[in-house]
């Protein structure tokens, strides 16, 4: 399964050498947090799944691991049955559009990322007047 590791400057996900060797890619994928446009929790991620795999594997409702091509561009997908997944929309993304991958940790990550939103709007709230 996909080990999602996030800090205050990029969202990681680390892929297994299996993963890796399926998907054609030699290292994990980098997501700076400001490219992260929204992220979704799903019960079934194939409905997400947009175009055809280019380089990657797909058997239906069983596994998709690779890159996804389709008409909107590039997407990234690790799903194993139908577990629950996230799906993750980027902006300013080098490689890709979106990202869904299966994970039990989708809610801890949609949590940690609207927590930032949070601590950032209040930093831009302006001061109460003080009462003269």
């Amino acid at each position: 399964m996909v080990t999602l590791l996030l800090d205050s400057e990029r969202l990681e996900v680390v892929l297994s050498p299996i993963e890796r060797a399926v998907s054609f890619r030699r290292g994990n994928i980098h997501v700076a947090r400001e490219q992260i446009a929204k992220v979704m929790l799903t019960d079934d991620a194939w409905i997400w799944l947009r175009g055809v795999p280019s380089p990657g594997i797909a058997v239906p409702s069983v596994v998709a691991i690779g890159t996804w091509k389709s008409g909107t561009g590039l997407d990234f997908a690790v799903i194993r049955g139908r577990r629950p997944s996230i799906v993750i929309d980027l902006e300013g993304h080098d490689d890709f559009e979106r990202l869904l991958v299966t994970t039990r940790h989708g809610l801890e990550l949609v949590r940690a990322l609207r927590l930032d939103v949070q601590d950032e709007a209040s930093g831009d709230a302006p001061a109460s007047p003080t009462p003269a």
